[in-house]
């Protein structure tokens, strides 16, 4: 291992429980060992994640958020002993790897609740939400601390909590955790006064308009969170340690609306003279631990940072607070683990949390340790297949219910979350498998196929693997994409696959293969408007093919054309997006943290954006538009990039022994490429 490492590998202590390193797999939604969004039960699927992840050497797991009450049918977690007696056995397991384990109870998300549309349907509705009531009570798991708006819809509002609500929560922590300890788990983590969820939202002064004693003054906030963790400590004993699941600013300045790295801003939330205040009380109150990062709802990509939020992005204001406690401070948000061990040197902070690189490398902390840091996978933070919550104007949670029900996936790491639906086992017929294109799916089956035994040969036209992804992964901020690429290129000289670049391939037939792959990805779409020569397409400018000048209009206001603007205006360009639709990222696979990042960007920097709005020709100085009500006008422009989208773009027809995969098949997002790669591959 490499010495600048060696920080993370040595013991620390949260109460009387000893961690033997300062690695902390932090909690996912979806990863609960009792369920996520059916009737509580000991979730096979996610304790076998978690052996897995303690048999690769983490120091403490945190599971996925455990509702204190089921979504379907609100029956307690702690009514059925049942799962917490599979607890116990699998606890012994845990130990045996050295590991620790905290279970993570949460009260609920409030505003928060990433309301589907059908659930809003069923919430502003009397009737139909007396019928769905004893099946899933759908104002009962948005209520919060007071009326307010839905983070998901602008036609929900929630409903404020009962005292007497709050206290069956109280009781239901201090029951629940006490079945935990019994069951020979380490701790429990209380979720959360973080996030903007439930127990945040009491805290937050924008969010709490109660006047009875859970609002108003300081402690009046706070005494929902203090009265969970004194509850649990009566029940449980002083030495059975909590951990508080915290946000040390919120980052906020409206709803729906954060603030930016570095921004000069007014908080509206916890800023940080109250955060300081705020975790010695927590603290006092007998929290053992503060599992701390930044951001709310309304400024997502703080919790939940994209391949936009700087690296490390929450360390500095993690590390202020740990000044004003006498608990361990672990800090999580797009950790690095130089950057980690180093601050845990300084006495910064006392362990690093990471999350999302344990579902795309299950064994990155092994390989850090046998210094193979090269093996490692890298976690892209796109959230397609983890937390691709999605939201845009007009729409709640664009989520789909499979998704919804089955989070923490990878788009990278198909058997993830997911084991039964995706393995490989070993060819019953060796078979001779050609795959045209060495895109990211191409070479994704290339793999596949060659675990399984097959032989395989690539055909890449090109003279390098990639793909388009490579465009794709050509602006600054996406160093993780460029490392994935890297990543691809190596792992697929580990397998006897004979790698044909530089070669073109017209005819399948000629292959003489028993299967072929077809993996020729998308061309995109060209727009039947006056000028459109003129302008250059996204894929060009990606890669490097054309200058631009100083304004640039880009149309179409996607995700790739977003990034591109995005990226032109860290380069100091002055971009302008054309979209036809009433908002930007209109997509239901792009993650809320994702895009409202990008959206909040613009709006702060003033970037302009003309929603609903046609191009009618590119000039020779800029573009001629028409708005929604056919009003044309000019835009002015030195340079016009088209982003509007891409066509399957198949060598050969899908047929028997010829299979079409990725963007030649449907044009999706890497998720779709790489789950495709595997559906087709393990039938083979």
């Amino acid at each position: 291992m490499n010495p600048k490492y060696e920080a993370l590998f040595t013991p620390w202590n949260i109460g009387n429980v000893t961690i033997k390193n300062r690695i902390v797999l932090c909690p996912m939604g979806g990863t609960s060992l009792f369920g996520w969004m059916e009737p509580s039960h000991f979730d096979q699927e996610a304790a076998d994640f978690f052996l897995e992840k303690a048999k690769n050497n983490v120091g403490l797991i945190i599971p996925g958020i455990a509702p204190i009450r089921d979504t379907y049918f609100g029956k307690w977690l702690w009514q059925g002993e049942k799962k917490f007696d599979q607890l116990k056995d699998y606890m012994v397991e845990i130990h045996k790897t050295g590991a620790k384990l905290f279970v993570q109870l949460t009260a609920g998300m409030g505003r928060s609740f990433a309301i589907p549309d059908p659930l809003v349907k069923i919430h502003n509705n009397p009737i139909l939400r007396t019928l769905a009531k004893p099946i899933m009570d759908v104002p009962y798991l948005s209520a919060s601390p007071s009326e307010l708006p839905s983070r998901w819809s602008d036609k929900v509002t929630t409903r404020a909590l009962t005292v007497k609500e709050i206290e069956e929560m109280v009781d239901a922590f201090a029951k629940t955790a006490a079945l935990l300890k019994k069951a020979g788990v380490d701790g429990v983590e209380v979720h959360a006064v973080h996030e903007g969820y439930l127990l945040d939202q009491f805290t937050l002064q924008y969010t709490n308009k109660r006047t009875d004693e859970y609002g108003g003054s300081f402690e009046n906030r706070y005494r929902f969170p203090v009265a969970i963790v004194k509850a649990i400590k009566a029940a449980c004993g002083e030495d059975f340690p909590v951990s508080l699941r915290y946000s040390v600013e919120s980052k906020v300045k409206d709803f729906c609306y954060g603030a930016m790295p570095g921004e000069d801003y007014k908080e509206i939330g916890r800023d940080m003279a109250e955060s300081e205040k705020a975790a010695k009380y927590l603290q006092d109150a007998g929290y053992d631990m503060l599992n701390a990062d930044n951001g709310t709802y309304d400024s997502w990509y703080w919790a939940h940072p994209p391949m936009y939020m700087p690296q490390n992005c929450n360390l500095d204001d993690v590390a202020h607070l740990k000044q004003f406690v006498d608990i361990p401070v672990v800090c999580a948000g797009r950790m690095e683990p130089d950057v980690g061990a180093q601050a845990i040197v300084e006495g910064r902070i006392d362990a690093m949390g990471v999350a999302r690189q344990f579902l795309a490398d299950s064994e990155w902390v092994t390989k850090l340790l046998e210094d193979r840091l090269e093996d490692i996978r890298p976690c892209i933070c796109c959230h397609n297949g983890c937390f691709n919550m999605a939201h845009y104007e007009g729409v709640a949670n664009a989520q789909t219910i499979q998704d919804a029900s089955h989070m923490a996936r990878c788009a990278l790491n198909p058997p993830v979350m997911q084991s039964r639906k995706y393995k490989l086992t070993p060819a019953k017929r060796i078979k001779q498998i050609a795959i045209v294109g060495g895109g990211i799916g191409g070479m994704e089956a290339a793999i596949v196929c060659a675990k399984r035994g097959h032989k395989v040969a690539l055909y890449e036209k090109s003279d390098c693997l990639g793909g388009v992804f490579i465009a794709a992964a050509a602006p600054s901020f996406k160093e993780k994409d460029r490392d994935l690429i890297a990543w691809y290129r190596r792992e697929i000289q580990k397998y006897p696959i004979d790698i044909h670049l530089n070669t073109e391939v017209s005819d399948v037939d000629t292959l003489h293969a028993d299967e072929v792959i077809v993996a020729t990805g998308a061309v995109a779409n060209r727009l039947p408007v006056k000028g459109s020569e003129r302008a250059i397409q996204a894929v060009d400018y990606l890669l490097g093919k054309h200058e631009v000048g100083q304004q640039v209009v880009i149309v179409g206001g996607g995700l790739t054309g977003c990034e591109i603007a995005y990226d032109l205006y860290l380069h100091g360009k002055k971009p302008v997006i054309i979209e036809m639709l009433n908002d930007l990222i209109v997509s239901n696979t792009i993650c809320l943290a994702n895009s409202s990042y990008l959206r909040d960007f613009f709006k702060t920097n003033q970037v302009p954006v003309h929603l609903e709005t046609k191009l009618i020709e590119v000039t020779e100085d800029g573009v001629l538009v028409a708005d929604k009500n056919g009003k044309q006008f000019q835009i002015p422009a030195d340079s016009v990039i088209l982003s509007v989208g891409y066509k399957p773009a198949p060598l050969a027809p899908k047929s028997k022994h010829i299979h079409v995969i990725g963007d030649a098949s449907h044009v999706g997002s890497l998720r779709t490429v790489i789950w495709q790669a595997w559906d087709v591959c393990m039938k083979l």
